[in-house]
Parts: C-alpha cells; structure tokens; sequence
C-alpha cells in the first residue's frame, strides 16, 4: 500500500503550524495502557514501569527507540548506529524485550538482530510505557526482560470536545539532520478521528575522535553510513458511544538507514499495519468490560551492498488477535482474563543466489492468561499466569513444538502511609525463535554466517525481585534488588571461524552458532526524586547495576556498564531548564569470545524552553544539548563498539505547536 506520505505530513503541518496550547504545569496522573488494572505510574510498585510523556519525551526523543530510552532506569540501548537502537533491559536483549505498539505486537523483525529498526514511531506518540512483572505475560510468555509499549491512540477511545493536536519541527547540527512530525486529534458527532505523520532525514553524524579507538588512522570527522531517512504516516477512527467504542486504522513506514561496520551497508525498511479495537462497557452480568484487538502487518527490509543492490530480504506477515475481559471482583479478587493468537510468515532469503539466512517459516501461537489483583488490608497481591502452545513449521527442516507456562506472583506491604515494600516471584518460559533454530546463512549487516540449532530447547527464567519505596511527598525514592536464573539460555557464540557466503573456510563472516546455557542475571537500580514535574526546582540522582553470567563460561555478551546519573531542572509557567549528567563506568566483563573492553564516559546533556501565549493557544521554542562534554563514548551493548562511537557535542533548535 502506497502513502503519499509528504502530502499528509504537508495536511498535518499545515493544520497545525500557527496553533498551540501550554502545559499547564500542574501533576497529572499519567495512567499505564498496558497495565491490567489501568493504574497510575507511581501505583506499578508490584509492576515496575516508567511512563514517558508530554514534556520529558519530547526532551528526550531521539532517532530511535533505544536512545530515547537508554537514560532511564535499568535501560540500555543496542546501539547500532542511528537508524537501529532497540531498549534493553536489565541486560536482556531481542526477544526477551517485547515492543508493542497500543498493546499489540509491533510484528517487525527488531528482535531478531541489532541491526534492524524498530518499527514503532515515537514521535507521535502520546506516551511510552516501560514495564515489568506479572502483567507482561498478557502480552508474551517470552518477554523475560519487560515490555515497551509504544502508545499513539491511533484508534481513538475517547471523543475529543474540540480539535487538538501538536506539530513541531526539529534541527540539529551534529548530523545537520532534520524531523517533522504532527498529530491532529477530531471528532464529528460520535465519530473520532486521528491523524499523524512524520518524517526524518540525518546525514553522517560527527565523531568526537577517531573512529577506532587509539587508531590514529581511522576515519574520523564523520561516522560513515550513520545517515537515515525517514517517513510514516497513520489515519484512525472510532465510533463511541455509551456502550464503548470500535474502530480502526491504518499506517505506514518506510525507513532507510546505514550500518555504520567496518564494512558498511544500508537497510531500507517498508511496513504497512492494519489494527482493528473495541471496547464493551458491561457487555455481560460479572463483566465490567470487554476488548477485542486484531491487527495484519505486512513487513519487509533489504540489506544492500555498497553498489546499492539488495543481498538479504526480510520478510514478516503477521496476523495478531487479542480478546481480554476485566470481570468484576470475586472473593476479593479483580482482574483481566483473555486469549491471543498470533501468525506469522518470516524469510531470510538470499537475493544474490546464496544460501538463505532463515528458510520461510510459519509460526503459530496460541495462549491463554490471567491476571489478578486483591487487598489484605494494608498488603496488596498481584498474581499472573499464562499458557501457550507454539508450533514453527519451516518449509525444510523439522517442524517444532513448545508448551510454555509462565506466571507470577507479588505482594506489597504499605507498611506505614507514602512507604511501602514488595517481593515477586516469577517464572517464565520462552520458545527459541525462528533465526535461532533454522538459520543456515550470511547476515551481511553484521558479518556474520549464522547456524541455527534445530534441537534448541526453550528457555526457561526464575526470577525474585524486592522492591523498597517512598511514593508521597517532595522527595520520593524507590530501590529494587533482582536475581534472575535462566536455564537454557541462548546466544550467539561467535567461534573465530571465518567463513565465505557459501559457508566455506576463508571468507569475511564471523560464524556464529546459537548455542545454550545457564545463565544467571542480577542486578540492583535505585532512584531518588525531588518534585517530579512540579513547579519550581527538581531534582533526580541514580544509579543501575546488572551482570549476567553464563555457567562456567564468564559473563554473557553484551553487557551493560554500571552507571550513576544526575539531573536537576527548574520549571515555571513560561520557562524550563534542566541539565542531565550520566557517567558509566568501564565494563571488562567480557563472554570468552569477547576480546575489546569499554572505556567509561560522561555524558551531559541540557535543555531550556520558552512557551508563549497565542491567544488561547501556545508555541514553545526549544534548545537541546547533547553530550556537551564531546565525549568518546562507546557502548558496551553495541556490537558495534570497536568501530562506531556515540555522535559527539550536538545542539537541537526546535519549534513546537500544541493546541
């Protein structure tokens, strides 16, 4: 399907330019979407989970969904140039980190390999939502590390009384790049409608040294094949009434963006989403509400080579259903109960005549879940469990087939007013993937001959996580403590192999084999707030600690380093300033076919606004700086550390419209 996506971003624009609206300044409660019981973010202490919105998001928004989220807590990035960066969490990666967008799967190909974007746009996003424990396995047994979920409210739940929406329009230097985005949000009668579109367009951003760490002959001034460019667009609508609401829409992407290895390529990304959702208010006696979710993504991506020719396609087709009902409480107990269903097609297939990296595969999954909620006067009980059967079925090779079984359970002690302790305890199982069981081929973004295991076994994680928090007052604080002991982990091992594309000795691709072992992940973050988003002076300190260890084999790859951060910021009607600083120290933690330590870094970061009234509409001018320090900066997460260091100093001038 073909958007004419520089008309509706031109519509959108348009619209919006010479209208805006203020931020009021005051607290809001910010509610969780993803979250069973539609809490507020400072109730999730069973459920650990950040929300970014309004004015934090739009500081922190970047290129990509990783570096938009790396600063917070126990969050890290893949960082694999500026097109590619995907979340992780506490150290787990890919397919323990599910990515959904309004709650359903975003069915790109992002957990398969660090090279490949997210298809999830958080520039017109209302909200993102990190996530953990007992409610994440309403949405996949396999998200081990959490869940991120991108919210647009594409289908509108609500009717709006009057026309709103933003615009606003970006530049910075370190790249000379450019972004554009806006959303309108309508209604008309009983109908709501809603409208987005963005577009981005980067060159090769600047380097603060050289490009191999104390190589005085690589490249240095710009990071070659860091550029991207970028354009989307969604329409939606809904039909709502007093008895709920049901509706549709539909989106599309196309991204194109270099992978800044030594060798170079490009990655040029199309997606087209169909999503349907309803909601029933009371639709049967002990049901207070029921959903239906349906959504068909067509996804595909090309690696080219340096003459610009395609050597790998990716395909995904995926058919996703999601049915949930919150029924009223029983003996005390309250909850949500559903099924959900996924299909997918995925190739990796040679088009240079080549051996495929992934045979076409057919997966289907089916499962069941429950979450429930119950008071004991002051102590509070979380439990979650769901069943799931998935059967993968390639086109050569043996078909297999995983029952999984995951759950949770929590409990919260408000121990005396504004504090509170908890303990969860949690098991869940994960299905190997389709590129970790039948992949046989070349991935030239990472130079890599991969060789899946057919005979994998699924993954299966215990996890115990303690929990100490203040929630009330000027100043608020929250610490966690968390072990996790995951049998039969996989990886990619690298074995020092070199291989050519037919998988003959001699040629440029690392061989990786998807082997498993036990593993052990633990980890500790805390985190100290004084008045969080209120007016006047704020202030926030902390720090995040996780390792992970294969048994008897040293640590796993990829490991985040140890970081403590600060920020402090100033608010008044008009005015925000506020100035962020993150040091991470140096991680030598290395797999055993690990070789190249990082060094650690500062990074300091600022911004200041102004907003001024028009009329009953507001405009706020921007400034954002990035690593004001002009900091060597290499990520200990990236595959990609030895030869492609974080942009250096970068100024954001930018102008925002809201009404």
């Amino acid at each position: 399907m073909n958007f004419k996506y520089s008309l509706l971003a031109g519509a959108v624009l348009s619209a919006v330019s010479a209208i805006a609206c203020a931020d009021d300044g005051e607290v809001t409660k910010v509610v969780v979407t993803a979250n069973p019981f539609h809490k507020g973010e400072t109730e999730q202490i069973l459920l650990p989970a950040k929300v970014l919105s309004g004015d934090e998001l739009r500081d922190k928004m970047a290129n990509s969904l990783g570096e938009t989220l790396s600063s917070e807590l126990g969050v890290s990035s893949s960082a694999f140039g500026a097109g590619a960066s995907r979340p992780i969490i506490r150290g787990l990666e890919g397919a323990r980190v599910k990515m959904l967008e309004n709650g359903m799967a975003v069915s790109d190909v992002s957990g398969l390999s660090n090279d490949h974007a997210v298809s999830a746009e958080g520039t017109v996003a209302h909200q993102i939502e990190i996530l953990r424990g007992p409610a994440s396995l309403m949405y996949g047994s396999g998200a081990i590390g959490g869940l991120v979920n991108v919210v647009n409210e594409r289908i509108p739940p609500a009717l709006e009384s009057k026309l709103t929406g933003q615009a606003e329009t970006r530049y910075s230097t370190v790249d000379d790049g450019t972004a554009t985005s806006g959303t309108i949000d309508g209604a008309i009668g009983k109908l709501a409608l809603h409208l987005d579109a963005n577009t981005r367009q980067t060159g090769d951003y600047k380097i603060p040294d050289n490009r191999i760490e104390g190589d005085p002959d690589s490249a240095s001034g710009r990071l070659p094949h860091s550029g991207t460019k970028e354009k989307g667009a969604g329409f939606g609508g809904s039909y709502i009434d007093s008895w709920g609401y049901v509706g549709a829409s539909v989106s599309g992407l196309d991204n194109k963006y270099g992978i800044p290895s030594a060798e170079g390529s490009t990655i040029d990304q199309h997606q087209t989403r169909y999503d349907f959702d309803s909601l029933f208010k009371n639709p049967l006696p002990g049901i207070e509400s029921a959903k239906f979710k349906a959504g068909y993504t067509d996804y595909h991506h090309a690696e080219l080579g340096d003459d610009g020719q395609p050597e790998v396609l990716f395909k995904n087709r995926a058919v996703e259903t999601r049915a949930e009902a919150v029924h009223k409480a029983v003996s005390g107990w309250h909850g949500t109960f559903g099924m959900q269903t996924e299909l997918t097609h995925f190739s990796a297939l040679s088009a240079a005549g080549g051996p495929d990296t992934v045979p076409v595969t057919r997966s289907n999954s089916t499962a069941g879940f429950l979450v429930e909620e119950k008071e004991w006067g002051p102590v509070r009980v979380n439990a979650g469990l769901r069943l799931e059967k998935i059967k993968r079925e390639p086109v050569s090779g043996l078909d297999r087939s995983f029952s999984l079984q995951s759950g949770a359970l929590g409990a919260l002690w408000s121990f005396t007013p504004g504090y509170a302790t908890g303990l969860t305890l949690s098991r869940a199982q994960r299905a190997p993937s389709t590129e970790e069981l039948y992949s046989g081929g070349p991935h030239d973004a990472t130079i890599t001959f991969d060789q899946g295991d057919p005979n994998l076994a699924k993954e299966t994680s215990r996890n115990i996580e303690f929990s100490l928090q203040k929630t009330a007052g000027l100043i608020r604080w929250k610490a966690n403590l968390f072990h996790n002991s995951i049998s039969d982990f996989i990886y990619g091992h690298v074995t020092g192999r070199m291989l050519d594309e037919e998988g003959n000795e001699g040629g440029e691709f690392r061989e990786r084999l998807f082997s498993q072992g036990n593993a052990t992940v633990r980890g500790a973050e805390a985190e100290i707030e004084y008045n969080p988003l209120a007016m006047g002076l704020n202030g926030r300190l902390f720090a995040d600690t996780s390792h992970g260890d294969l048994k008897d084999s040293g640590s796993l790859p990829l490991q985040p380093a140890s970081r403590v951060g600060a920020t402090v910021g100033y608010r008044t009607a008009n005015w925000r300033a506020g100035a962020t600083w993150i040091h991470a120290q140096s991680q030598d933690r290395l797999a055993s076919f690990e070789s190249t330590p990082t060094g650690s870094y500062n990074q300091l970061n600022a911004n200041l606004s102004y907003t001024q009234k028009l009329k009953d509409m507001d405009l706020t001018w921007f400034v954002l700086a990035k690593n004001l320090l002009n900091d060597e900066i290499r990520v200990s997460t990236s595959l990609l550390k030895d030869v492609s260091p974080l942009p250096g100093r970068s100024f954001v001038f930018g102008v925002r419209a809201k009404f």
